[in-house]
């Protein structure tokens, strides 16, 4: 096959950015025109594509950071169906509380005690993570320490990041760290200002496939400690007793 022109470099790259409605990466975008055309030059190719936004402004948009995607024709998200919190297959968020926090707990190593909660229990608006946990001193620790409160949110809706995004910032009143976990299909513009956000308040974000026996948590943001607000810790730890004293025991005991 012929070597392709800087034009038809142009027309391809567009036709591909096209053919994915949720965005490009450039990099992703530059290995595809490479692949179907593998005897172009790739500096010529580089050359040709990383600017589209610029060279086709009403074509080509560049929503964050190294993501193309396109502007004519675009498809609009289709509207969320059915109760919130499933997905196809009757799968829930609960179903993914135990693994998130068993994965904190071995994976991870942010908390020595996970708990799933979730729901409504504790009759906070935004004040009952669904996953909560402790990292705190062992016996056989020789220097001990003050135990933390670590808090976790699971999303299995794809286009629900700004409300995981708000929990996790209220649960950071009372817990040291927080997590969000969000499903794999996140929308890549999403994804990049969830991450940006994450990165800014210390938030700590992990991406899972929404499959109950191999969820396949990803960290993409470890979570920052702060010190949060000792009022807010308390009243959280009361209503947590009020709410399960055997988990609070288990946390806090």
């Amino acid at each position: 096959m012929a070597k392709l022109s800087v034009q038809q470099i142009k027309t391809l790259a567009k036709d591909i950015i096209r053919e994915n409605p949720g965005g490009i990466r450039f990099s992703a975008l530059l290995n595809e025109v490479i692949k179907r055309h593998p005897e172009t030059p790739p500096n010529t190719i580089q050359g040709s594509i990383w600017n589209l936004d610029v060279i086709f402004p009403q074509e080509i948009g560049k929503p964050s950071r190294g993501l193309f995607k396109a502007l004519a024709g675009e498809q609009k998200e289709p509207a969320p169906t059915g109760p919130i919190g499933l997905v196809a297959g009757g799968l829930s968020e609960e179903d993914f509380y135990e693994p998130f926090g068993g994965w904190l707990q071995s994976e991870l190593g942010e908390v020595t005690e996970v708990f799933a909660l979730g729901g409504s229990g504790l009759r906070a608006k935004w004040g009952t993570p669904d996953v909560v946990g402790v990292y705190k001193a062992r016996a056989r620790d020789i220097v001990k320490f003050p135990s933390e409160i670590v808090a976790g949110e699971v999303k299995i809706d794809p286009q629900t990041s700004i409300s995981a995004f708000g929990q996790a910032a209220a649960y950071r009143l009372f817990a040291s760290k927080t997590y969000i976990a969000m499903p794999s299909s996140i929308p890549q513009v999403d994804l990049d200002r969830l991450e940006s956000l994450s990165i800014l308040f210390g938030i700590g974000l992990a991406l899972f496939e929404p499959n109950k026996e191999h969820p396949n948590f990803q960290i993409r943001v470890r979570a920052q400690r702060f010190s949060p607000d000792m009022f807010y810790v308390n009243e959280f730890a009361e209503r947590l007793r009020e709410h399960n004293s055997t988990t609070f025991e288990a946390l806090f005991g």
